[in-house]
């Protein structure tokens, strides 16, 4: 077994260079084996299924009509109780499964999945708990297809920052490195992410002051080609020479040190721990940086680049060939790293595009051009958004309405969104077919009180106490309405249906060619809803609430449809850890005190099939055993 157990600091131009000249056939291979298994209805090797990120299905054996007809077919439980995001991956007949805190990973056989073909269980730093900002969650697993030099891979992230691949067939660590470093807050949660021949990942812990970055390790040894930071000289932000040459009204050179004060950039977040999307036409993949630090805007003057940006950078190189930044000097924690849909579409003056949409924390889904950056729309994710009047796609600045700023010495009040943001980290989907996105949407609103504090390594840097409650359309005396799920063109800025939810759809949503819509709820659903309605046809009550996306696939010509249940993450830190104060948990612990009455913790995945359809159905001797 090969192992690899350094820091993972070998960037640099050569190591670039040597990269980028081994792009090699075994590169090409992977990326078209990725791009030919993610249209396989039988698999799901990416957190979006594809690279477009598009969440959606063209399996349509379960519809509008049999969906009432769903039933369990089988389920798995993790034997954690943490918070569980995600969604599993399906390739090769084996689904594998990831957890929250200790990340462990199972790969079950589809033929048996009562059988674990092997599991693997790290042995972490428990001090990494103690730096983790809203639970113990973690948010998926990555595929690497192999070559005649190395096996098929796993790749995963720990919390104790950590990069880790596995034998896909054996469980066996392959290699491991050091990704980040949890005394100064530097945890992992993301899904880390499969570009060629590289494993790309980000990395946790603005609310501790950390400096955000992305990293692209070489997927067979485990050495680290490029590094990327979000704040710093431009050589460490990684500019192509040509960088937003479309739009510099943008911002260009030098913005990374030039729009802080000092070095206020060395602990200025911008952290990634979102989703990414990939365009092997273009070879760049996106992604958004994260919030700076701290939350209190009066210790950070300026416009605090390059956080809340969205980005298209080089997979090869890591450099940016546009960035757009969002919020600009950020007062309200919209930290920008959600996910990034990619489509092809006519614009209104029907021109052919490839564009990125983007739901943002802040209250606004974006669609920009993803060539070069171009900014096509800004609409409001909700007409009570509050603290933006709207977007001059001209400047792409957005209009603050100074109502709902904050500042020392001042509570503001009645702020929408609050720092969950209308959209989090739920992965959301979309139907091509119908030119529709469909998103989970938080409705909440907050009170902001900043207040100073200093900056130490490894403890929270937040300065600032939150009270949130229901938006305005929710049912603010028994806090609940805290939640929507909405259909959106991105071309015409309309929605063309929207649903009320009792709690927030933190996890997403599943499209599929059957016209259905699936997600899970904080309270502990999973529902199946028209697409072109809305009218919700089908619910089943899982064992704990829902902060992970649906997925489905195809084994031996039956389409299943799972989801990973296990209440927590940042709406349920209150009942995952006892807490009563409303301020608490940043804030969630007020908005979500009735959650405790409608969900326990518990983790695992539930599998549905038409009639309750599974291997064991078929024949009630599989997996028995014979002495």
């Amino acid at each position: 077994m090969m192992k690899h157990l350094g820091k993972g600091l070998l960037a640099g131009a050569s190591c670039v260079a040597l990269t980028v000249a081994m792009g090699s056939a075994s590169s090409t291979f992977a990326n078209d084996k990725l791009v030919e298994l993610s249209k396989s209805n039988e698999a799901w090797i990416m957190p979006g299924r594809n690279y477009s990120s598009q969440n959606y299905s063209e399996n349509k054996q379960i519809n509008t009509e049999n969906v009432k007809d769903l039933r369990a077919a089988w389920s798995f439980s993790t034997g954690l109780l943490h918070g569980h995001e995600g969604t599993p991956l399906v390739v090769d007949n084996v689904i594998y499964v990831h957890t929250s805190f200790p990340n462990n990973t199972f790969a079950l056989d589809l033929d048996d999945p009562g059988r674990i073909i092997w599991q693997h269980k790290p042995k972490q730093d428990p001090a990494a708990r103690s730096v983790a900002c809203c639970d113990l969650v973690n948010r998926g697993l990555a595929y690497w297809p192999g070559d005649g030099d190395a096996p098929p891979l796993i790749v995963k992230t720990q919390l104790d920052g950590h990069l880790v691949t596995l034998n896909a067939k054996t469980g066996e660590e392959y290699w491991k490195v050091e990704n980040g470093d949890i005394s100064v807050g530097q945890t992992l949660t993301q899904a880390p992410y499969v570009i060629k021949d590289l494993a790309i990942v980000g990395s946790s812990g603005a609310e501790l002051g950390v400096r955000g970055h992305v990293t692209a390790y070489n997927i067979k040894t485990g050495e680290q080609v490029w590094r990327i930071y979000a704040t710093g000289p431009d050589s460490d932000v990684g500019l192509m020479d040509n960088f937003n040459d479309a739009n510099p009204h943008f911002g260009q050179k030098n913005l990374g040190t030039e729009t802080w004060e000092g070095d206020a950039w060395k602990i200025g977040g911008g952290t990634n721990w979102g989703w990414y999307a990939y365009d092997p036409e273009t070879n760049l993949f996106h992604y958004g940086s994260g919030n700076p630090a701290p939350w209190n805007e009066t210790m950070r003057p300026g416009d605090n680049k390059w956080t809340m940006t969205i980005w298209g950078r080089d997979a090869d190189t890591g450099l940016a060939r546009f960035g757009y930044q969002k919020t600009p000097h950020d007062e309200w924690d919209y930290a920008g790293v959600n996910v990034m849909i990619l489509s092809e579409q006519t614009d209104r003056e029907g021109k052919k595009r490839k564009l990125l949409t983007h739901p943002d924390r802040n209250g606004i889904v974006y669609t920009l051009d993803r060539e070069n950056g171009d900014l096509i729309s800004a609409d409001k994710l909700d007409d009570t958004v509050n603290w933006v009047k709207q977007v001059d796609l001209k400047t792409g600045l957005p209009v603050r309405d100074p109502e709902f700023g904050t500042r020392m010495d001042h509570r503001g009040k009645e702020i929408c969104p609050s720092a969950m943001g209308y959209h989090n980290q739920g992965h959301d989907s979309y139907d091509p077919t119908k030119e529709l996105f469909f998103m989970g949407i938080n409705h909440i609103c907050m009170d902001w009180e900043p207040f100073m504090l200093p900056y130490r390594a490894g403890q929270f840097f937040v300065g600032a106490t939150l009270w949130m409650y229901p938006g305005p359309k929710g049912d603010r005396q028994n806090y609940l309405g805290l939640g929507q799920i909405k259909a959106y063109n991105s071309i015409s800025g309309e929605y063309k249906w929207e649903k009320m939810e009792r709690f927030s759809v933190w996890g997403g949503t599943m499209a599929t060619a059957g016209n259905l819509v699936f997600y899970g709820t904080l309270d502990g659903f999973i529902k199946a809803r028209n697409s072109d309605t809305g009218d919700l046809l089908w619910k089943y009550k899982l064992p704990s609430g829902v902060i992970g996306h649906p997925m489905t696939y195809e084994h031996k010509g039956t389409q299943y449809v799972a989801i990973m249940y296990g209440v927590g993450g940042w709406p349920g830190v209150g009942l995952v850890f006892d807490l009563q104060d409303p301020t608490a948990g940043l804030g969630a612990v007020g908005a979500f005190k009735n959650l405790q009455n409608y969900t326990q913790m518990g983790g695992g995945l539930q599998v549905f099939s038409l009639d309750g359809k599974n291997p064991y159905s078929e024949d009630v001797n599989v997996g028995e055993y014979e002495g």
